[in-house]
Order: structure tokens, then C-alpha cells, then sequence
């Protein structure tokens, strides 16, 4: 009996950490949009700088637990900025009743936590991105 709870409570752990996980996929699709998955540095885009392999800004560096010893060092470093998009992803993908799928994860990278709400108006800004990712070889089940 107790080898069966113990089967139990590692099938929930893999649901619970599968449930509203980025794939590495979409993440590598995404990371091809940003920068051509290379360490390209801090640039001016939006007013703000962003940088790295995600192009990642000040306030989503923040919003995904500030990893690492800067912006710009996390941007520049594969794990690291792996891990901010990962954590930031899994910050706010249930918080506004978006499907946990690449393309309201695509969405949410660009446009900010509320992009993947189609009803949110940041939703039609992020159509020409979203279609970068799809070009890139994602799709929504990616």
C-alpha cells in the first residue's frame, strides 16, 4: 500500500510541475525571434533596453525573481535567462485564465502577463509576433 501512495504523490509532483510549464520548444522558438538564440547583448527597444537571449526587459526581469547578478548578465546567460522566462511564464499563465499553450506564452513574452487574453487589448498587438514564433516552427500545442 504505501509503494502505491508513493506512485501517487510522483504522478501528482509531474502533473503539478507539467501544469503551466513552458516546453523547450516554444521557448526555442521564441528565443529564435528574440535574438537568433545568441548572447546578443542589451539593446534599446520600446523605450527600454532589452537583453539577451530573450530580449528580456527591466520589469520582467523583476517580475521573474531578478536570477542572477543583473539584467544584463541573465540576459546574456543561457540558463539564466531560461529560468526568468520559465519563471515569469509560471507567475502569471493561470493568474488571467489563459490556456497554458506556446502561443499564450508567446503572447505573454511580448506583450506583457495580459497579451494572451484574446478580450485584453495588448492581444491583437502581439498578432505579428505570434506569427514570428509560428514562422519559426511552433504552433499553439508546441
Amino acid at each position: 500500500m504505501r509503494n502505491i501512495q508513493n506512485i501517487a504523490v510522483v504522478f501528482a509532483g509531474i502533473f503539478v510541475y507539467c501544469e503551466g510549464t513552458i516546453s523547450s520548444r516554444c521557448l526555442r522558438c521564441i528565443c529564435e525571434v528574440e535574438s537568433g538564440c545568441k548572447a546578443i547583448g542589451c539593446n534599446w527597444d520600446v523605450n527600454s533596453e532589452s537583453c539577451g537571449y530573450y530580449q528580456i526587459k527591466q520589469n520582467y526581469w523583476i517580475d521573474c525573481k531578478r536570477p542572477g547578478s543583473s539584467l544584463s548578465w541573465c540576459g546574456d546567460n543561457s540558463t539564466c535567462s531560461t529560468n526568468c522566462v520559465k519563471n515569469y511564464m509560471s507567475r502569471y499563465i493561470k493568474s488571467n485564465g489563459c490556456t497554458a499553450n506556446c502561443e499564450s506564452y508567446a503572447r505573454m513574452h511580448n506583450g506583457g502577463p495580459k497579451a494572451c487574453d484574446p478580450n485584453h487589448y495588448m492581444h491583437g498587438r502581439t498578432n505579428n509576433y505570434w506569427r514570428k514564433v509560428q514562422a519559426k516552427g511552433c504552433n499553439s500545442s508546441s
